[in-house]
């Protein structure tokens, strides 16, 4: 038998929020949990965790 627990219905919650373009954090602030806890539930949930974002260095001036 297979049985859905809090856990798996938090995971696939978690993983539809962050598909939909919500960050870890946001979804850990949400949730009441730690970064890392969320981190890991994607990560066990398959989820392709998105990069960091933000600047890149040298990407201008290579660029002009």
């Amino acid at each position: 038998m297979f049985f859905i627990t809090a856990r798996d219905k938090l995971a696939a919650d978690l993983k539809k929020k962050y598909d939909s373009g919500a960050s870890i954090r946001a979804l850990a602030e949400e949730t009441g949990r730690s970064y890392g806890f969320v981190h890991r539930m994607l990560s066990e949930s398959g989820v392709t965790l998105r990069g960091r974002g933000g600047a890149t260095r040298g990407k201008k001036a290579a660029a002009a």
